[in-house]
């Protein structure tokens, strides 16, 4: 299921550039608690904020996505 794998995908990303939920949600002018909420399945996100959270961290749309299915 995309959420499932997007969430998790989001939050070992942000782990792994060292970026805490607010510095990500700074970085994407969206709030905290929306990353928060994402990354636990509960919100479904926008390709327009998909995109926009994958440049923040410094992948393309098309790198994210992949990374998204290996984590399936």
């Amino acid at each position: 299921m995309m959420d499932k794998s997007y969430g998790k995908t989001l939050r070992q990303i942000r782990k792994d550039k060292g970026l805490s939920q607010e510095e990500l949600a700074f970085k994407t002018n969206l709030h905290r608690t929306y990353i928060s909420l994402l990354e636990r399945d509960q919100k479904s996100p926008s390709l327009r904020t998909v995109t926009t959270i994958a440049a923040a961290m410094g992948y393309s749309l098309l790198e994210f996505v992949k990374k998204m299915d290996e984590a399936d």
